[in-house]
């Protein structure tokens, strides 16, 4: 008897030959269960037993329970060719036969063969509930309602077997009508398993029912049946992504399930742990609480978890999650292409290029350096960066690019504003452009003012079904238009578009009202946007400012005061400026800084020189609601990108650091244009390029200009 399949060689199987035809049988058949249950399954094992049969039992194909034991080992070993060969030649076939070879197909994912066996079977014999709920593993839904009707038909519907399967069927169909079509057969039932409770569950997140799948959760736990890994996974995934649970429903049931993973021990459990923190930092954005979950996992962390947490930081902290990867690395353990994409996603949220840099030489290290995914990840974060250069070398040192490539780098031109750069590299593309593609190019040209090229691609979108514009397509051309005081054709393109305009494109409607001072299309604009986002502080703010460019004080009091009765908050302005490899951070004001008083000497000093050299605060900036011209001139000085850019002067001085011909600066929110005029004639004086990044483009000043030519 065989104890091993590795025991199998040569010698042994010379051995069966002596051996009477029945124990010899015995052995082969004992060979093949202990290969098949094995967790290497070499197939190569499998073949030589299989020719030792074809060797000295003749007529094994007739003998139906070993030419079912082959058929089942070439399915498992994954050789579903060689289990149809010996099934085809067998004379005589029961009902395993035809099951076995069914499951094989199931477990290659080979739908349609394995209901055309189901379907030929019929013809011979009855299929059983294995034959059925083999074929439901893989079905979709109209296949798979044909055999939920034949298990009707055949009384297998009661089987547990069957009704698990059905369920997971209906629910991977991912239609609400088939998931609840699974609620029936599950409430049918009269006897359920974990497994059952588990597809119910799974099929309503499957389907985006996230109050249903909890719902049975609860039903579950007051029913006292227990739960398993796969089980919090789900109602995790449930948590996280279905869109018909609002937040407080989510907090309220993380927080229960939280607990309960804490109780049975399953939160040491790197999966569940990780599902957890992604619902607190993805969901509910409570980081805090989701770093102490990531904290407590001390004795689970593999290097998922920690992709799961740099993950969750990448954009609310994108120096925490730098932080978090280079404690990854001291716990020696090696990133994988996930845990890279997540962190230069992390990169493209700091002021320069420098840890993108680190992490571009470690991708290089770690053999992803021809990773096309990884590579459109370095192309966006050196653009977020400022760094067009190391944009264009990375691209251009790209053996293959895939449309995400072509878009990045599309990207990165439109977001510096070089439409000169970026149609050329359009006309380049040797791969069909996509929705993603078009957004690039409309948006250089709505930010350069190249309107009738703009219009051109526009235009062209509408000849193939699968480039017709979309609402992130319709915005852009909205934006170009207002820009350019083109507001009848806006108007037009918003009342002929196929679908309801959306916030964004009420936002870029609203943001050219503001600039060219349309108050009635303004106004309209706004309304639209409040009945769509309600506490959006945009709709309230620029019709302020629009009612106040005009005089009309007391109609933006009014827009002020609507907005402190829904109690609308303004995003604070915020900039970052990076010295020493340090990230400095500054608030409208500067009250957050311990070193505000030098800081607001410097920039005194700075704007004397810079009134000398005819610069005039811009007043309109300034915040309606302060009447005094001395205080609006007080309130301009102290806008953050301001603040950020006297103190690298202060911090260049102190360190002698006069080489550095570059200071960047990241703003939270669109500079303004007294703090555009400022910058200009900065860069004048200190003799330096200063690079902004605002909420919406780059801009790069450079002796008295700048890169937008005052068009943004």
């Amino acid at each position: 008897m065989l104890k091993t399949v590795s025991h199998i060689s040569i010698k042994s199987l010379r051995r069966f030959s002596s051996v009477s035809p029945s124990p010899l049988k015995h052995n082969l058949v004992e060979g093949l269960r202990t290969l098949v249950k094995s967790e290497q399954r070499n197939l190569r094992h499998g073949i030589s037993l299989h020719h030792h049969m074809h060797s000295h039992l003749q007529s094994y194909s007739h003998d139906v329970f070993l030419a079912n034991h082959l058929i089942t080992m070439y399915a498992k070993c994954g050789n579903i060719v060689y289990a149809r060969q010996v099934f085809e030649e067998m004379p005589e076939r029961n009902v395993v036969s035809w099951t076995s070879l069914i499951t094989g197909y199931a477990q290659a994912g080979n739908e349609l063969e394995g209901f055309c066996l189901l379907s030929a079977m019929l013809a011979h014999c009855c299929p059983n509930e294995f034959a059925l709920s083999s074929v439901l593993t893989s079905c979709w839904y109209e296949p798979g309602k044909q055999v939920h009707g034949l298990a009707l038909k055949l009384g297998l519907h009661c089987s547990i077997y069957v009704a698990n399967a059905l369920i997971s069927m209906y629910g991977r169909c991912r239609d609400v009508n088939a998931a609840y079509e699974a609620w029936t057969v599950f409430e049918d039932m009269e006897f359920k398993n974990l497994v059952t409770w588990n597809s119910m569950i799974a099929a309503f997140q499957c389907c985006n029912l996230g109050k249903q799948a909890v719902g049975v959760f609860m039903r579950m736990h007051s029913d006292g049946v227990g739960f398993d890994r796969a089980t919090l996974l789900n109602i995790c995934s449930s948590l996280y992504k279905s869109s018909d649970l609002v937040r407080d429903d989510v907090s309220k049931c993380c927080l229960q399930l939280h607990s309960l993973t804490v109780k049975s021990g399953f939160v040491t459990q790197t999966e569940v742990a990780t599902s957890l923190v992604k619902i607190y930092s993805e969901t509910l954005g409570d980081f805090s609480e989701c770093y102490k979950l990531f904290m407590e996992m001390s004795q689970c962390r593999d290097i998922v978890a920690w992709t799961g947490i740099i993950t969750a930081f990448a954009v609310y902290d994108p120096e925490r999650a730098i932080l978090l990867f280079g404690q990854l690395r001291r716990e020696k353990l090696s990133p994988d292409w996930y845990t890279f994409s997540s962190v230069l996603k992390a990169c493209a949220g700091l002021v320069t290029a420098r840890h993108a840099l680190t992490i571009h030489a470690q991708v290089i290290k770690g053999g992803f350096e021809a990773d096309t995914v990884l590579n459109n990840s370095l192309i966006h974060a050196y653009a977020k960066c400022g760094s067009l250069d190391l944009c264009k070398r990375v691209f251009d040192d790209m053996d293959s690019r895939d449309v995400v490539s072509w878009n990045s780098m599309l990207k990165a031109y439109s977001l510096h504003g070089q439409v000169d750069s970026i149609l050329p590299v359009f006309h380049q593309m040797d791969i069909k452009p996509d929705s993603a593609t078009f957004i690039a190019l409309l948006s250089a040209c709505s930010h350069a003012g190249r309107v009738e090229e703009g219009m051109k691609i526009f235009i062209s979108m509408f000849e193939k079904p699968e480039t017709l514009p979309q609402l992130h397509h319709y915005a852009c051309v909205i934006d170009m238009l207002g820009r350019a005081e083109r507001f009848t054709e806006a108007e037009e393109v918003i009342n002929q578009m196929p679908m309801e305009p959306d916030a964004v494109v009420w936002s870029a409607l609203l943001g050219s009202c503001r600039k060219h001072g349309n108050t009635r299309l303004g106004k309209l604009a706004a309304e639209k946007l409040k009945e769509l986002e309600p506490t959006n502080s945009l709709s309230y703010i620029q019709m302020s400012n629009i009612y106040s460019a005009e005089g009309s004080f007391n109609e933006a009091n009014k827009s002020r005061k609507e907005m402190e009765t829904w109690r609308v908050k303004k995003e604070p302005g915020l900039s970052w400026t990076e010295i020493g490899n340090k990230v400095h951070e500054f608030a409208s004001g500067g009250h957050r800084r311990a070193d505000r008083e030098a800081i607001y000497k410097e920039l005194e000093r700075l704007i004397g020189r810079l009134k000398e050299m005819g610069y005039v605060p811009e007043m309109r900036s300034a915040l309606q609601d302060i009447e005094e011209e001395e205080q609006k001139e007080e309130h301009l000085s102290h806008h953050s990108e301001k603040l950020a850019l006297a103190f690298a002067v202060m911090e260049g001085r102190k360190s002698s650091d006069c080489g550095v011909n570059l200071i960047q600066i990241m703003k939270n929110i669109r500079i303004c244009i007294d703090c555009h005029n400022f910058m200009k004639l900065a860069s004048k004086l200190l003799g330096k390029e200063i690079l902004v990044r605002d909420s919406n483009r780059f801009h790069h000043f450079k002796d008295s200009s700048c890169s937008c030519n005052d068009y943004w």
